[in-house]
């Protein structure tokens, strides 16, 4: 009976003894990583969801802008978010009377959900698709409620919305949908618009498709022009040339952003006979994103 009781006494220490080597003596290493940010951070300028689409930019970094029967401090706040902008990219904004890419509105009334009152609303309200961009042709802006910080968050946070920014998960960033005056503009944010808004704003013609056929000596052209630019192209024209020979001169009109024209033209007459080869070349006097995509050249179907 002893001899069981002694077991059991050197049982339990051991099973003690076990107990304070799991608890209090570390055996291995655990790392606590911070949880990743799904939308973008404050410095963050690698994440793609920054924008309600990809490569948002209006087509100009000077944008104009139309303040329409603001409050005072509305008004003030709108236009330091605009110098706050100016000073931290490469965008300027000017007020006109008519014709503004940006509209500013006000509202005496507020709207409310639950116990958090909607301080404004904006966004763009015109998109067009060209090339590599989203050009934002316009914008709105509805500051319902006067701003309670020392900066004009609730004016920044819009305006960032109108250039095409989404709302950030991350509660210090101002693009935070829940306004707080201690939130600040992510450097990521600073560093997308300066990088969009490096390229110039110059249009970019070229041929989305084109298609030649001889018949005899006559030859049956087809082929469609647009502009992936960020700028209404001026006039050009198209030649064709068979064989280094040009056989046709067509005038193009100016073209806007995304926008294009298609061509169809028979019975153009060939001299040389046994033609290889079919150049459509648009040639014009001005700047142009890429000039390497303004020639094609195909054999001709026979």
């Amino acid at each position: 009976m002893e001899g069981k009781t002694f077991y059991s006494i050197i049982a339990l220490m051991i099973i003690i003894f076990l107990l304070f080597v799991y608890w209090f003596i570390p055996y291995s290493t655990t790392e606590f990583n911070a949880p990743s940010n799904s939308n973008f951070s404050l410095n963050n300028s690698e994440n793609s969801t920054l924008q309600f689409y990809s490569n948002m930019r209006f087509p100009k970094t000077n944008i104009s802008y139309k303040i329409e029967d603001c409050p005072l401090q509305r008004k003030n706040d709108m236009e330091w978010a605009f110098e706050i902008m100016e000073e931290k990219t490469t965008l300027t904004f000017y007020s006109v009377e008519e014709n503004q890419e940006i509209t500013i509105t006000c509202d005496e009334v507020y709207e409310s959900e639950g116990n958090l009152f909607i301080a404004g609303e904006g966004g763009p309200t015109e998109i067009t698709i060209a090339g590599n961009f989203n050009v934002i042709e316009s914008g709105k802006i509805l500051l319902l409620k006067d701003s309670e910080c020392e900066r004009p968050n609730i004016a920044l946070h819009e305006l960032l919305h109108v250039l095409g920014f989404n709302h950030s998960e991350n509660p210090k960033n101002i693009m935070y949908d829940i306004s707080r005056c201690e939130q600040t503009i992510g450097e990521n944010i600073i560093n997308f618009i300066n990088n969009a808004y490096s390229t110039p704003s110059h249009p970019d013609l070229l041929f989305e498709s084109a298609s030649a056929v001889m018949n005899g000596k006559y030859l049956d052209i087809n082929f469609s022009i647009i502009n992936y630019g960020l700028k209404t192209s001026e006039e050009s024209v198209v030649k064709i040339i068979a064989d280094e020979k040009e056989v046709k001169e067509i005038e193009i009109p100016q073209i806007k952003i995304g926008f294009g024209r298609i061509i169809q033209i028979s019975g153009i007459w060939i001299k040389q006979i046994g033609v290889q080869n079919i150049e459509f070349s648009i040639e014009n006097n001005f700047e142009e994103l890429n000039k390497t995509n303004n020639k094609i050249t195909f054999n001709i179907e026979k």
